[in-house]
């Protein structure tokens, strides 16, 4: 499911909550709420799961790496 498609179904069940005498107001509401929260989660600079995925792997194989670094600056001390 794609980040739209849950904004859209979110406005949908918000718009769902409405009162009876609002239901012919129910599409201009669903339109104004999904634009409020596009709008929002833009400004939160939210990231999806597969960039947060992506960047925790990138990360993991940096601390790799530093460790290995780290122990070969140890045994090149230790020769000195």
């Amino acid at each position: 499911m794609d980040k739209n498609t849950q904004i859209d179904d979110l406005a949908k069940k918000l718009a769902g909550f409405l009162p009876p005498s609002l239901k012919n107001l129910q599409d201009d509401i669903e339109k104004n709420m999904r634009g409020g929260l596009e709008s929002g989660l833009r400004k939160m600079n939210v990231v999806t799961r597969e960039e947060f995925d992506i960047q925790t792997a990138v990360l993991l194989r940096t601390r790799e790496k530093l460790e290995a670094l780290e122990k070969i600056v140890a045994e090149l001390e230790t020769k000195k």
